[in-house]
């Protein structure tokens, strides 16, 4: 009779045993899932929206970089100097250098597709005939830069020459492009620095924040 009562004590501590275990799966199991769908956010991502993008350029161009003594680098919200001293060197190529012929036509056919949007607002950076349509500080120094690859690097091609200068402009108007990218990301769009920082996809989406004086 004892041996009854303690076979049926222990029938009853396992199976009890086996129920705890099973409620303690099915709460991890839970815990775990809620946990993993929880959505990050770019904004609350410790690297931010670009780097998670991987937009912004690093290091010294190849073609022009030490020709120039510029990088990539040099323009950044954490150096505010550097930034600004390399954007005037850039823009001292603008005010140095005259085009004409089928150079100045390339210019005209390059910068026509840049606009001044999140700075002084103007449509192009040049007028149609090629003179400054934007004093902004940027503007100059992609106007200098595509001067310089037009006259210096003659065999890059016009959209190679753009893609550089979309890599400038995404370094001045960070949060912007990045901005842009996200959306151009969220629709299929390649992103590519003709796509993100030319006048293609203009007025896509909006943003602010820039790096280096307007």
């Amino acid at each position: 009779m004892k041996k009854g009562r303690k076979e049926t004590l222990t029938i009853a501590l396992l199976a009890a045993l086996i129920v705890v275990t099973a409620f303690n799966t099915i709460q991890i199991a839970s815990l775990s899932s809620t946990t993993s769908g929880i959505p990050l956010s770019y904004e609350s991502s410790a690297v931010g929206i670009a780097d998670t993008l991987n937009i912004i350029p690093r290091g010294t161009p190849d073609i022009y970089g030490k020709e120039l003594g510029v990088s990539y680098d040099d323009v950044s919200a954490a150096s505010p100097q550097k930034a600004d001293e390399t954007i005037r060197k850039l823009g001292l190529l603008d005010v140095n250098t005259e085009l004409a012929g089928a150079d100045l036509q390339r210019y005209v056919g390059i910068t026509s597709q840049l606009s001044c949007e999140y700075c002084c607002g103007a449509e192009s950076i040049i007028f149609p005939d090629g003179s400054a349509a934007c004093g902004c500080a940027h503007s100059y120094a992609m106007r200098g830069l595509a001067k310089y690859l037009i006259t210096e690097h003659g065999s890059m091609t016009d959209d190679a020459i753009l893609e550089e200068l979309g890599k400038w402009k995404t370094l001045f108007f960070p949060e912007q492009i990045t901005a842009k990218a996200r959306v151009l990301q969220s629709r299929g769009i390649e992103l590519n620095y003709v796509n993100m920082a030319s006048n293609k996809y203009r007025g896509i989406t909006s943003d602010g924040g820039m790096v280096g004086g307007c």
